[in-house]
């Protein structure tokens, strides 16, 4: 028998939050993959660099897409506490079960 790292509110909770992290954002990283103009202002632009490449739009592509890769993989490690907390749930509720 598995014994439960966490209780069964925490576990629920962290379910949750994960799907919620997941949802928002893997939404989030397809704005940036699109290149939405509302998120203009969260791109990373340095100044410096961005001269360098004498202000070719292909830089601000190449950050748009860092930002979605960023949020994917952010999204890729809320599917893992998904799957932590959703075992947890399953062994608390399994522990109740039999306590009763």
């Amino acid at each position: 028998m598995a014994i439960p790292i966490c209780g069964p509110k925490l576990s629920l909770c962290c379910l949750i939050i994960s799907v919620w992290g997941v949802v928002m954002l893997g939404l989030l990283g397809v704005f940036f993959r699109i290149q939405s103009p509302a998120l203009a202002e969260d791109i990373p632009i340095n100044k410096d660099e961005w001269a360098q490449t004498q202000y070719q739009y292909s830089y601000i592509v190449e950050k748009y897409n860092q930002n979605s890769t960023n949020c994917f993989v952010a999204a890729g490690a809320y599917v893992g506490v998904f799957a932590i907390s959703f075992i947890m749930w399953r062994v608390n509720k399994r522990a109740d079960y039999t306590m009763s």
